[in-house]
This record gives structure tokens, C-alpha cells and sequence, in this order.
């Protein structure tokens, strides 16, 4: 009798000892990067990869696709956020894809997976560096 409650008592504890991914945000479709390359025209990328999250007109216009990963490892844990990007895809005056940058973070410091450089600052990098800043730090309730 007491081996069937020991047996019982394992596998409610396993129960709650699962894995939980959840993406928000801007899901990459496959191949996307791949049929935007420089040179695109805007209507190719919203056909592509959608409507962006937000956009910005710095010299030229700006899309940023956002994207999040968390990871829910107990059913009542919070959820830990495990990744954070963000997809800027900059135009140049005729509406072509001049650049396209791929920001996360990589050992804490803002990181563009597409050059594998790190960005110095510029005039759109306080942008990505709100975005990316918050990593981490969710808003917590005082109910």
C-alpha cells in the first residue's frame, strides 16, 4: 500500500515538472530571411514576413518585427524569458531593403546575429535598447 502511494505521489510531481515554450510575438516563417535579401522592394517583405510589430522614420523608413520565448517550467512558476529579438529590416530612399539586422542579446549586450557584431550606438539603437533592456524584468502586480 505504501509503495502505491509513494507511486501516486511521483507521478503528481511529475506532472508538474513540465517544460512550457511559448513564443510571442513575430514568428519567423521558414525561409524568410532568405526571400527578403537586400534589394527587396517593401510590398516583397509585408508579402513575406507581415505587417510589422512597429515601425520608425529615422533617415528612411524602419520595420521591426519583435519577437519573445519564455519557458514555464513549474504549472504555477512564472515564466522565465529565454530569448528576445528583434528583426529590423531598414529601406533606403526608394523603398529597397538596404540592410536587415537581426537584435538579440549575447551575454548581456545588444547583438546582431545577421552581421555577428555587436552595434555601436546610432540613432535607432535606443530603440532596440528599450526593447531588448526590459529582458527579464516584468512589470510585477501589487494585487
Amino acid at each position: 500500500m505504501m509503495g502505491v502511494a509513494a507511486l501516486g505521489a511521483a507521478f503528481a510531481l511529475s506532472a508538474c515538472n513540465t517544460t512550457e515554450v511559448r513564443n510571442h510575438g513575430f514568428i519567423m516563417p521558414d525561409s524568410g530571411l532568405e526571400q527578403v535579401p537586400v534589394g527587396s522592394s517593401k510590398n516583397q517583405v509585408l508579402i513575406v514576413l507581415g505587417t510589422p510589430q512597429t515601425t520608425a522614420t529615422l533617415d528612411n523608413e524602419v520595420f521591426y518585427y519583435i519577437s519573445q520565448r519564455s519557458e514555464q517550467t513549474f504549472a504555477f512558476s512564472r515564466p522565465e524569458i529565454t530569448d528576445q529579438r528583434v528583426l529590423a529590416v531598414y529601406f533606403d530612399e526608394n523603398e529597397l531593403v538596404a540592410r536587415i539586422a537581426d537584435y538579440g542579446l549575447q551575454d548581456g549586450v545588444i547583438f546582431d546575429f545577421v552581421s555577428e557584431t555587436t552595434p555601436t550606438g546610432g540613432a535607432d539603437l535606443t530603440f532596440i535598447g528599450q526593447i531588448l533592456g526590459g529582458l527579464g524584468s516584468a512589470p510585477t502586480s501589487v494585487f
